[in-house]
């Protein structure tokens, strides 16, 4: 375009090739082999600097490498007709070698102190009213070069412990006055870091360092990625350690901010008044910069795991605040302790080794967080050790109700319904439960879009929602016009409890025709028996469904049952060298376990709901025939004495009536209503009511952690070098599962574990 090489000015090779306040020399000292002091000018000038230049991915990435290695770098430099200096790919012009001798973080520390110099700008900014706007400039470098040098390390660490970081100074080295040698880098940056996010507010002057601050906490914590899916004691994470440990007042603002975040939504154009605070004339500023080199500098050559979810991408901000807050509140810190065995009193019984997890501070501040409305005063007397914070609870549920197709916001969801029991009361006296329980059933007649993961959190919620009576009859009082969403036909007028009832039946169906995940079937008759004392008027569709759905599962179980008594058969018993035998008595006990649900399910209407519900009498009526074979067998007749019991009285006011011409629907459906009315319960079996109740694993940490870093490497514009990830399997081929080819793009494989534990023992 014009320009012609040209050579550095300052002789031969190394850094002072270059002026030395142009960016080349100050990021090339960094990562030079010359160590500069803790208060040297040399950092002021590093973080008063636009970077406005856009460097290659490849360039950073080696930049990185000279840092921790020692090496050379090789760069190119032309006149354009501004006068300014661009770096381009070395292939279209002439390299000039940048000689840098085999010096890296081990001597310099130039990680550490950028680190300290991050915590002071940061301070400067929490601690001082009316902060210029270079202060935030050099926050928000001092965030970014951070980011950039601590990914890389992260990622390339070959030590358990992260000894390449080496957050410390070398003890020779001379300190200012308001440092300590004792002291902890990475407290030291997690505590100015969160203080910041809890502390300042996000406006058009703070959005961009808040941004980029989030952004270099996923870095910080991306430690976990290297562990493996169960925490162990000698897991070491210097950075979200140190967040474990700061105050509780801090704690609680912390997590009051990044949901105040996710309520608000915060989003500032790249013509606001910041734009113009970070840039000078027509440079490029750091707004630009982050814009338009975020994949290439910040996230060096790491490609990985990068979203293209379009909200996330207009609003990073809100997600980076709802990532950061999962990763603290589902992090587990695994701590070994020595007791000696009391049963054993003789001096010389050895100690014993205990490992047990600390507590988590931010999830206790989530689990304790009430409503901003109500009194400051617990009504229920209640104390509260850990941090209480005062959420929006109102503004929180409509966030949620608008924003729950993402998965992100089914676990934040999640982790409140099941963890924090105000907030769980809060929406079981909403009037408008469709706001939340629209997109959920969406999201399962959605199911083979979506990622399994994803389907589990929807159906733990709603189990958890069926837990309480009042929600269970509530569900049934809601009438929806219309479910525009439902394809397989017009839904007008129905209430929402009747839609609840179809969704979960059809997701039954359609996972039980392999069989492939026997908790999340579970689930759903878990859900629906729990609903079932409470079914009011339930509708006509919803009524065939689940007659329809006893009607596969004896169907299935059937088969299964003849499968197996001809295998046993073969041969005269003899062994045929498989397990098919006990594969078949092992899925026919699963699926005899579904039907007694499924007939409990059947009963509990029958048996508290009758009068209510004269459409499952005519469905049951329809189709009586299905329930004729399992009349008389062992494991079903005393669940289908009941039902034959209501056939038996309904039909012989059916044979009572007369009629002119053949029986109509609508004339079958009369003579019920009216029978109804009459119903008394005579000779009914009265069956203790089913109620499932979720149960977390015993160490659902297993499940969590890896998921939660899931979602924020696929929705968040940090990635990761996926031979490097430990935390969850990466690159697998895909899972013939019950998604199908459609299931989630962003996600590389399903998590091993569930998350949820439903006891059928009682239906033995």
């Amino acid at each position: 375009m014009g320009a012609v090489p040209s050579t550095p000015r300052w002789g031969s090779g190394g850094a002072a090739a270059w002026p030395p306040d142009t960016a080349e020399y100050l990021i090339g000292t960094f990562v030079g082999e010359k160590s500069f002091p803790l208060g040297s000018d040399y950092w002021q000038k590093l973080l008063e600097l636009p970077l406005s230049l856009h460097w290659p991915s490849q360039r950073v990435d080696h930049a990185c490498q000279v840092l921790v290695e020692g090496g050379s770098m090789w760069l190119v430099t032309l006149k354009c007709p501004s006068g300014n200096l661009s770096f381009l790919p070395s292939k279209l012009c002439l390299d000039v070698p940048w000689e840098l001798d085999a010096q890296n973080n081990c001597y310099t520390r130039h990680l550490s102190k950028i680190l300290i110099h991050l915590a002071w700008c940061l301070q400067e900014c929490v601690s001082t009213s009316g902060v210029p706007p270079s202060s935030y400039m050099k926050a928000i470098n001092a965030t970014y070069i951070s980011s950039v040098f601590l990914k890389y390390l992260i990622e390339n660490a070959k030590t358990d412990t992260f000894e390449e970081l080496y957050l410390s100074l070398d003890q020779s080295e001379a300190v200012p006055s308001n440092f300590s040698q004792d002291e902890n880098i990475g407290s030291l940056v997690m505590r100015s870091a969160l203080s910041f996010i809890g502390k300042v507010d996000v406006s058009p002057k703070t959005y961009l360092l808040h941004h980029e601050l989030l952004n270099f906490m996923l870095v910080a914590m991306s430690t976990q990625l290297l562990s493996g899916p169960s925490p162990e004691p000698k897991d070491f994470h210097p950075f979200i350690d140190a967040a474990m440990v700061q105050e509780t007042s801090l704690v609680g603002l912390v997590v009051r901010k990044l949901l105040f975040n996710y309520i608000s939504r915060p989003r500032f154009t790249s013509n606001a008044a910041s734009y113009d605070t970070f840039s000078e004339g027509n440079q490029p500023g750091v707004l630009q910069r982050v814009s338009s080199a975020a994949a290439s500098f910040v996230l060096l050559p790491f490609s990985f795991f990068v979203s293209s979810s379009g909200e996330a991408t207009r609003n990073p901000l809100v997600y980076s605040s709802l990532h950061v807050l999962l990763i603290l509140i589902h992090y587990r810190k695994c701590v070994l302790e020595t007791v000696k065995d009391r049963s054993d009193d003789s001096a010389s019984s050895l100690p014993k080794e205990n490992s047990y997890f600390s507590e988590n501070p931010y999830c206790k501040a989530l689990e304790n967080a009430k409503d901003v409305d109500f009194d400051r005063i617990d009504i229920e007397g209640n104390a509260h050790s850990g941090p209480l914070v005062r959420l929006p609870f109102a503004s929180l549920f409509d966030t949620l109700g608008m924003y729950l197709a993402d998965e992100t916001a089914v676990l934040l969801l999640y982790s409140l319904a099941h963890g924090n029991s105000a907030f769980l009361e809060y929406v079981l006296v909403r009037t408008d439960l469709d706001t939340l329980l629209m997109p959920l059933l969406e999201t399962l007649y959605d199911a083979p879009k979506r990622s399994s993961n994803q389907i589990y959190m929807v159906l733990i919620v709603l189990l958890i929602l069926s837990q309480d009576s009042s929600f269970n009859a509530s569900i049934h009082k809601l009438i929806l016009p219309s479910v525009p969403w439902y394809q397989e036909r017009l839904l007008h007028q129905t209430s929402l409890g009747s839609l609840m009832v179809i969704i979960l039946i059809r997701t039954v169906k359609y996972n039980l025709s392999k069989l492939r995940d026997v908790y999340l079937h579970t689930n759903c008759l878990a859900t629906l028996a729990n609903m079932a004392p409470h079914v009011h008027r339930l509708s006509a569709y919803a009524s065939q469904r689940l007659v329809s759905l006893f009607d596969m599962l004896s169907r299935k179980y059937s088969k299964l049952a003849e499968l197996k008594s001809n295998k046993i058969q073969i041969d005269n018993g003899e062994s045929r060298g498989d397990n098919l035998p006990e594969d078949m008595s092992t899925e026919l006990h699963i699926h005899t376990d579904f039907l007694r649900i499924v007939l409990e399910i059947l009963n509990a209407i029958l048996t508290y709901a009758l009068p209510r519900n004269p459409e499952v009498v005519y469905a049951i009526m329809h189709r009586q025939e299905v329930f004729q074979p399992y009349k008389n067998h062992p494991r079903f007749n005393e669940l289908l004495e009941n039902i034959f019991n209501v056939l038996d009285f309904f039909n012989s006011r059916m044979d009572a009536q007369r009629t002119d011409g053949e029986w109509s629907v609508e004339k079958v459906l009369q003579v019920i209503i009216i029978n109804c009315r009459s119903w008394r319960g005579d000779g009914m079996k009265m069956f203790t009511q089913l109620h499932f109740t979720y149960e977390q694993e015993s160490h659902p940490e297993e499940f969590f952690i890896p998921y939660v870093w899931q979602l924020a490497l696929s929705r968040s514009v940090i990635s990761f070098d996926p031979s490097s990830i430990n935390l969850f399997p990466v690159d697998l081929p895909a899972e013939d599962n019950y998604l199908g080819e459609e299931a989630d793009k962003h996600q590389n494989g399903e998590l091993n574990g569930h998350p949820v534990r439903i006891d059928l023992s009682e239906l033995q």
